[in-house]
């Protein structure tokens, strides 16, 4: 089972003096897709863990077998470019930047290195489960060196299909998007025009993706169908797309985070170790937070809502849209709103020294930047 491998890993990194350390996966577990959903989950623990540590680089043991099973599962789909052109070498992370240094050996040159070094190989169970479809891939290529040649051919030419696209959509992002550090975003689609107006569909994915805190983009054909109504200026009230909500304004389109799509709120204590105040860290929706508090108390982070803008609106000294306001992270003690990050709050009077001492704060960081996929700036 799960609990011998992490042992015996354990005692293999203990001989060379490496540090080891188990994050496990809390909460409750789908009943479908579990495969990807302990995937995301995975780097999600992972990230978090580098992030607390202040650690940039997250490694991977991703080979050319993985690379070619994962090209052929999105053939099968259908997948365009993006998907054909597999895992990428580079990959950022929220704080992190994912490295898969093995991407271009084999599996057997792994085991062979291995042995030579009298270290034995150790394989996950679940990598035997034919009820996955990753499984049923592998087999499916074992044996078949010329057809993993292919997949790995077809992998690198879109590739660099895909740095292509990437080059010119970073072009384009820097002249029509501004990004806001609480999670938001002007878009002046008026500029994809000429040769980039092919340009105005994937590039409102990457925004869409972005803004509402997904993993993937959102599918294709919706994608494209936003993308005309907002060239034919079809927007009406708006459109929510992929976590985000899409509106008209006269500054240009504000694309902002769906509110009815905010996680619930997260509980967390401000600690205290003697005399010594702690940081605490954790992360909500998009934005990783850090609450520095005196004594030990109960609070929860979550969304600001309409609730907690009637509460302080009166004590606000800058402004931001109101569909952005509503989903800004802030620090709750039961009902009451002790500190809002993005927004610029007068003191209230009267307050108790504990609540005067606290620091909250809470950065932007989406699953997925907007940084195009295939495009890595070191």
């Amino acid at each position: 089972g799960s609990a011998d491998e992490t042992r015996q890993v354990r005692a293999w990194l203990a001989v060379h003096g490496i540090a080891h350390q188990t994050l496990r996966w809390q909460g409750a577990k789908p009943d479908t897709g579990i495969q990807a959903a302990a995937r995301q989950a995975r780097y999600e623990l992972l990230a978090q863990w580098c992030r607390r540590r202040g650690i940039l680089h997250l490694l991977t043991a991703h080979h050319s077998d993985d690379q070619a099973e994962t090209v052929l599962l999105r053939h099968d789909k259908g997948s365009g470019v993006d998907g054909l052109s597999g895992m990428a070498a580079v990959r950022a992370l929220p704080g992190v930047r994912l490295l898969r240094p093995l991407l271009t050996r084999k599996r057997e040159d792994l085991v062979a290195t291995l042995a030579a070094l009298g270290q034995p190989w150790l394989e996950d169970p679940s990598n035997q489960e034919p009820r996955f479809a990753r499984v049923r891939a592998r087999r499916q290529l074992r044996g078949e060196g010329g057809e993993r040649d292919r997949l790995l051919d077809m992998a690198e030419n879109a590739a660099v299909e895909r740095r292509k696209t990437a080059t010119a959509l970073a072009a384009l992002a820097v002249r029509a998007v501004r990004l806001h550090p609480a999670g938001f975003c002007w878009f002046d689609p008026s500029l994809c025009r000429g040769p980039d107006k092919e340009l105005l569909a994937p590039l409102l994915a990457d925004i869409l993706r972005c803004i509402g805190g997904g993993i993937h983009r959102p599918r294709r054909e919706r994608v494209a169908r936003l993308s005309r109504e907002i060239a034919d200026q079809q927007l009406g009230g708006g459109r929510t797309l992929g976590g985000a909500r899409v509106l008209q304004r006269a500054a240009g389109l504000l694309i902002c985070r769906e509110a009815g799509r905010l996680p619930r709120p997260t509980n967390c204590t401000g600690n205290t170790t003697g005399n010594t105040t702690v940081n605490t860290m954790g992360r909500w929706d998009r934005f990783d937070w850090t609450l520095r508090t005196h004594g030990r108390r109960e609070f929860t982070v979550g969304a600001l809502g309409q609730d907690g803008w009637r509460q302080v609106r009166n004590r606000v000294q800058n402004n931001l849209p109101a569909p952005v306001r509503v989903g800004l992270p802030a620090l709750w003690r039961g009902d009451r709103v002790l500190a809002v990050e993005h927004l610029e709050l007068t003191p209230v009077s009267g307050m108790p020294k504990w609540w005067r001492e606290i620091r909250f704060s809470a950065q932007f960081s989406p699953s997925r930047p907007l940084q195009p996929d295939g495009l890595t700036l070191v």
